[in-house]
């Protein structure tokens, strides 16, 4: 048996209509409605023959002659398609059974309407119509094509199709369905009007498979109200390609709460007196029953746990379809009919309002002076995903009863959507797939930096350099200044460590100037020492003119005194490796290296240094000065506030030049650290230049690899950590001394502890007093 299992919901529908009606004491008290089913086949023969069913009884077909009075026959709902309905009414007119139809001919006046309005609002003027071939067809044809005529639309073609009954039928129609399908191709009218009974989709699926030629689907295709979404059980596997776009008035529908958890609730593996569901289920899932003598079956086996949702949209839908809305309708119309006759209260005004649920989430309906419904119609677009669902977009409304601007409207913003391709939302482009019409494409997503604000966007545009694009790509965000400032914690923070390190200077400093006298502080020249000491507190300082809102004076002094105070101060490290190292040489008999001993070898050490320092920086700022600038493109977020620095080259050659000054230092200190500690400190100035040394070897990938205000952050370290390097190494171990073992600041034990320790080096190079002398001479 092949059924249609889209006509499951219909079922469903007066089911759960007559549950309510019976449940509902207010309506039909100590009266309980039930139902029977009857298929019409489409046919009028086969529908004749079901109307003599209802109006019998079981054992003999005897029209209104049954004496069951418990199950009396008091009206029929008609069928979906208007011709069905008309076959019904001619038999039960004679006998006077009233009779309720879902839908009427009459209606499809407004649905024609509708469709020429749709016309008109897109400019759709040349048109095809495909429509069946009998007198429900005829009369279409009859009556839009003057109108439509008048209004300016002309008809490419009009082809009108045999009706089928049976499936066999369907395949002895393989040849009409090739010519009908060729003409549609043919036509340069690329929109097509679809009338015909609910089941019309069936054929025009059918079309494409009857022809070898490319399908109908580059068409837009109007549907009446009367055509549903339906599928025989053999198309299961068959494209929808067709039905994805298609235009469809369809009867208004409201949601009924409970109706879904009514379908969810059904299960065939529960008696609920269904007659239906177990074939509905085996076709609609394409499964089997087990056999209940226990018979082996062919395919696959129905658990009955399949769920319902899970069907494609052609077969089932979990949401009330117009059609179904309808049947529900009329099984109210028909109760509170039963309720006004049994209250004698039964009146002929035109407006039955009363023939509705008591519940204000129902929609209107009326019927005019001859008893006609006058309903109005949904304009749906239907839409197929890539994974085969099924939605239904509503994107207009035809309202009879409306204000005349309401009567038809049409959402500007959704258009028939493109039967190749859906449209590219925002934050996407389109791009043409290959050896495809232009219609045809792929939504590929904004790339970074860029972003589309529109529908079928042909390319994604760029930001303004102060705006960049959301995560989404399809607006564009405000920028925010970015620069480091002493009102954030990173700011704040390194500003804090520059003043502290700063105190611990001065405090040095001043240890220093209080015992000025002692023989530590005087040892390789005290002066020098403070030389180094007021560099290093600079040093320091000169951290925080790189925190702070840039501007012309700061990007000036930035660079250039943080290149001068840092040669200061390595040139004084210097200066005290190389005054060890030649007084220990001048020690020896007969060197020549005495007159270069003294406090003058030191000032040029650096005197001389300072100057090549500061030649570079004068070149810099006479060349190409750092000034302020602002990056828009580093950071996507931010606008960074920057002092450019003019010349990179100049940059590093300022960096290169103190390195270049912190090698030599190293290099000398390294030889010289085995000298007397009594004499020398070139063991603190090796640590304390390998630290430096190492500091500045890491700056230069952090520097590179960092942005904006991070960037200076990375400088800032590097200079209070090289800075911190030189005071640790080179100044605590004296202070340590003078503060916490001051018996071992004295002239005597520095002499007693150099001569101990440089036995094998100056007992062979005269009396002790030479040395002594030598000493008086570099310390004074």
């Amino acid at each position: 048996i092949w059924v249609v299992p889209k006509n499951y919901q219909h079922i469903l529908a007066l089911a759960f209509a007559v549950k309510e009606i019976n449940e509902n004491s207010q309506i039909l008290p100590n009266t309980s409605l039930g139902f029977h089913i009857y298929d019409s086949y489409f046919n009028a023969k086969n529908t004749y023959h079901a109307t003599m069913q209802l109006m019998s009884s079981k054992e003999k077909i005897v029209p209104n002659y049954i004496c069951d009075i418990q199950n009396k026959l008091i009206a029929i709902v008609g069928g979906l398609d208007p011709l069905i309905s008309h076959y019904i009414a001619t038999v039960l007119d004679i006998y006077k059974i009233p009779q309720v139809d879902c839908v009427d001919v009459s209606i499809f006046m407004w649905n024609h309407a509708g469709i020429l309005t749709l016309l008109l609002h897109f400019k759709w003027t040349w048109i095809g119509i495909l429509t069946s071939n009998d007198e429900y067809g005829e009369r279409f044809v009859q009556t839009v094509f003057p109108v439509f005529s008048r209004k300016g639309i002309c008809f490419a073609f009009i082809e009108r199709s045999n009706k089928f009954t049976i499936v066999t039928e369907m395949y002895d129609k393989l040849h009409e369905g090739a010519k009908i399908n060729d003409r549609i191709i043919d036509s340069k009218a690329n929109v097509v009007i679809a009338n015909g009974e609910s089941y019309l989709i069936v054929y025009l699926r059918w079309l494409p498979y009857a022809s070898e030629r490319e399908c109908t689907i580059n068409k837009v295709w109007i549907l009446t109200a009367q055509i549903e979404l339906t599928s025989m059980v053999f198309q299961r596997t068959w494209d929808t390609d067709i039905v994805h776009g298609v235009l469809s008035f369809s009867i208004h529908s409201s949601d009924l709460p409970g109706f879904k958890t009514f379908i969810e609730s059904k299960s065939p593996s529960f008696k609920t007196g269904d007659g239906f569901i177990r074939d509905f289920w085996q076709q609609a899932f394409g499964c089997v029953f087990p056999s209940v003598d226990g018979d082996k079956v062919d395919g696959d086996i129905c658990t009955g746990k399949e769920k319902l949702e899970s069907l494609p949209g052609t077969f089932f839908e979990m949401s009330l379809t117009g059609h179904s809305y309808s049947i529900y309708n009329a099984v109210y119309a028909v109760a509170h009919a039963l309720h006004s006759m049994s209250s004698s209260r039964l009146n002929h005004q035109s407006d039955v309002n009363g023939l509705l649920p008591p519940r204000e989430d129902v929609y209107k309906i009326s019927f005019d002076q001859n008893g006609e419904l006058v309903t109005g119609f949904d304009i749906i677009n239907w839409i197929i995903s890539s994974n085969q669902s099924f939605h239904r977009v509503k994107v207009g409304r035809m309202d009879p009863q409306g204000s005349p601007d309401q009567v038809f409207t049409i959402n500007k913003d959704v258009q028939p959507l493109s039967v190749c391709s859906e449209s590219c939302y925002p934050g996407s482009s389109k791009k043409v797939k290959e050896g495809k019409p232009f219609c045809c494409y792929d939504c590929i997503p904004c790339p970074e930096g860029k972003f589309s604000d529109q529908k079928d966007m042909n390319a994604c545009s760029t930001c303004t350099a102060k705006t960049y694009p959301s995560k989404t790509r399809d607006f564009c965000i405000p920028k925010f200044i970015s620069f480091l400032s002493y009102k954030e914690p990173l700011g704040i923070s390194l500003a804090f460590f520059a003043l502290f390190f700063c105190l611990i200077t001065v405090l040095v400093l001043g240890i220093f100037l209080k015992h000025h006298n002692t023989p530590i502080v005087k040892a390789n020249n005290r002066n020098l020492a403070y030389t180094l000491l007021i560099s290093i507190l600079l040093c320091f300082l000169s951290a925080l003119l790189f925190i702070g809102h840039p501007n012309q004076v700061l990007c000036l002094l930035r660079q250039t005194t943080f290149g001068m105070i840092f040669s200061v101060a390595v040139s004084c490290v210097l200066a005290k490796t190389t005054t060890v190292v030649l007084a220990f040489m001048a020690t020896k008999p007969g060197s020549r290296m005495r007159k270069w001993v003294g406090r003058r070898l030191a000032s040029a050490i650096v005197l001389s240094c300072s100057l090549i320092q500061a030649g570079i920086c004068t070149v810099w700022l006479v060349t190409s000065p750092p000034f302020p600038d602002v990056d828009m493109h580093s950071v996507t977020e931010e606008i960074i506030l920057e002092c450019n620095e003019g010349s990179m080259t100049m940059f590093y050659c300022v960096l290169g030049y103190i390195s270049f000054l912190a090698i030599i230092s190293f290099v000398v200190a390294f030889f010289a650290r085995k000298l007397p500690n009594s004499f020398n400190e070139a063991k603190f100035i090796t640590f304390s230049m390998l630290v430096f040394c190492s500091v500045w070897l890491s700056f230069i990938p952090s520097y590179l690899s960092s942005k904006g205000k991070y960037m200076v952050a990375v400088e800032i370290f590097s200079i209070l950590a090289s800075s911190t390097g030189l005071l640790g190494c080179i100044f605590l171990p004296k202070c340590y001394i003078i503060v916490l073992r001051p018996e071992l600041n004295n002239r005597e034990q520095l002499i007693r502890r150099k001569l101990g320790a440089s036995a094998d080096a100056l007992p062979k190079q005269g009396p002790s007093d030479r040395a002594s002398g030598l000493q008086k001479e570099i310390t004074d």
